[in-house]
């Protein structure tokens, strides 16, 4: 199990670093995170969703996503709200005083899941959150040490020394557990150092002397790999994403609502050549971009609320009547028509509000949530698409709305939900309006897909009257998974990470067959 000693130490990261490791060297690896709290979410073939980052350890590992990886999915609705997705499917929203008397039904949950997981893979990396010494939630906590005592794991527990303190982090963390706990953590893993690595010599042998528990490698900060983020804390944290090409000759701006969800639609955007992104809070901040983007949401009525206030609704009206472009994908596509309506109270006090009116379209929310994994096909040759008709793409769906309307033809054809069937009328999603300008879709992941990526980018710059630079090779995923994995194997001692695991490091490479994980322990 991988703790940390806060949120955003690094957990996520080296639990998909360590999955793709053991992946490498021929093991069946899963991960685990027993609670996930994020609006950064994933599909399950199943139709399940999951957040994130489990999907992303998953992918590492070379396996199917499925919800036992993370059986607890909170995603926040306001400062004291979340709803709560257990095994999948939404279960409630409720207050986080509620939440707690929900414990002991999530629990049977949790570890029902590991254990099914532990039984079928040769090893389960699973993940803590925030950190295991936060005193006033230990008595209730059911993804920290309980999840280690529980499973009998072995505990790693990082700290990041970006931020400053990292020994008083590790020290005090380790100095609030119980002795029980303190006793099965077997490692410490000092994340995102900068510079020379000598210079902790003194640092780590005193932290060695202090705790006891070895030093189990310092990982070192990294610029070139490029690996999903599991909430949008890291947006917090960021600059704007410009990466070492030329100078751009495409800004877009995503609108960084307060409930921005599944941001890493962008990611692929950010490394194209000639394409500077940025994530912005206010008119000041948003400029003159010749393409603006509103992500998912979580709470569309409330970021509409919010944008109002912030007078970005007005500065994109502006923007687009002076030549810009606007996608929207499924929140942002909600709030791109003229209505939106919540008569149940779905998402939201308020029962309707005014969109942006940028599309001919009106959204209903309904109790149902839809989440699908999906498969698709370009229908229109006009407006950003143009040149992609027939183009195939492949995504998920995760929205509570339902958005209808006149207008042009819908620009993709749905042809495999892969948990549902589809039918004439579910086949057709998203608009583009008469201009070719305004695109909205429920497709999360549209960008991933490289060949519609490019055309969308292609045209924009065709619009603009710029030329972008010429594409390389698509980096892959995959690829940056195994620079991962090559990054943090020389900065572990995996011997001592092996010696926790209780496998051995020599496994037949030649298995190809179902693994045991009893015939390599």
């Amino acid at each position: 199990m991988v703790q940390g000693t806060a949120s955003h130490v690094g957990k996520s990261v080296l639990v998909a670093a360590l999955c793709r490791i053991f992946r490498q060297d021929g093991f069946r690896v899963a991960p685990f995170k027993a609670q996930n709290m994020s609006n950064n979410s994933y599909v399950t073939r199943d139709g399940g969703e999951i957040g994130r980052a489990q999907a992303v350890q998953a992918e590492a590992a070379g396996v199917e996503a499925r919800v036992e990886m993370n059986p607890v999915l909170l995603k926040p609705e306001a400062d004291h709200i979340s709803q709560v997705v257990l095994m999948g499917r939404p279960l409630r929203s409720a207050k986080t005083r509620d939440y707690f008397g929900l414990k002991s039904q999530l629990w049977d949950s949790v570890s029902s899941s590991l254990d099914s997981l532990r039984e079928e893979y040769d090893l389960v990396i699973a993940e803590g959150a925030g950190s295991p010494a936060e005193i006033n939630l230990k008595a209730t906590e059911i993804v920290n040490m309980r999840v280690a005592r529980y499973a009998d794991a072995p505990v790693l527990l990082c700290g990041d020394i970006d931020r400053g303190g990292v020994f008083a982090a590790l020290v005090g963390t380790l100095e609030l557990l119980e002795p029980e706990e303190r006793e099965i953590v077997k490692g410490l893993v000092i994340n995102k150092f900068r510079g020379d690595a000598s210079l902790l010599t003194d640092g780590l042998t005193w932290l060695e002397e202090r705790t006891g528990i070895p030093v189990a490698g310092v990982v070192h900060h990294y610029r070139d790999i490029h690996i999903p983020e599991e909430d949008s804390v890291a947006l917090d944290l960021a600059s704007p994403v410009v990466f070492d090409y030329s100078s751009p000759v495409l800004d877009i701006a995503v609108v960084q609502v307060p409930h921005i969800s599944n941001f890493d639609d962008f990611d692929t955007l950010a490394r194209e050549p000639g394409v500077s992104l940025r994530y912005v809070e206010s008119p000041s901040q948003l400029g003159k971009p010749h393409l603006v983007i509103l992500p998912g949401t979580k709470t569309t009525i409330p970021d509409l609320v919010w944008m109002g206030r912030q007078g970005l609704t007005e500065a994109i009206r502006r923007l687009y009547l002076g030549g810009a472009a606007v996608v929207g994908i499924c929140g942002g596509f909600q709030m791109l028509g003229s209505k939106v309506y919540d008569p149940e109270n779905v998402e939201s006090s308020l029962t309707e509000m005014e969109g942006l009116g940028l599309l001919p379209v009106t959204t209903v929310f309904a109790g149902t949530k839809e989440t699908h994994r999906i498969k698709g096909r370009v229908e229109v040759d006009s407006g950003l698409l143009a040149g992609a008709k027939g183009a195939e793409s492949t995504g998920y769906e995760i929205h509570m709305g339902r958005t209808s309307g006149e207008g042009p033809p819908a620009p993709f054809t749905i042809f495999d939900r892969s948990d549902v069937a589809v039918t004439a009328e579910t086949a057709l999603e998203g608009l583009q309006d008469s201009t070719g300008r305004v695109l909205g879709t429920y497709i999360h992941g549209l960008f991933h897909n490289g060949g519609l990526r490019r055309a969308i980018l292609q045209n924009l710059a065709r619009i603009n009257d710029v030329e972008l630079p010429s594409v390389a090779k698509d980096a892959t995923l995959d690829g940056e998974y195994d620079k991962l994995a090559d990054w943090v194997r020389a900065s572990l001692n995996m011997d001592l990470v092996y010696e926790m695991t209780g496998l051995s490091r020599h496994r037949d490479l030649q298995d190809s067959g179902p693994s045991s994980g009893e015939t390599f322990r």
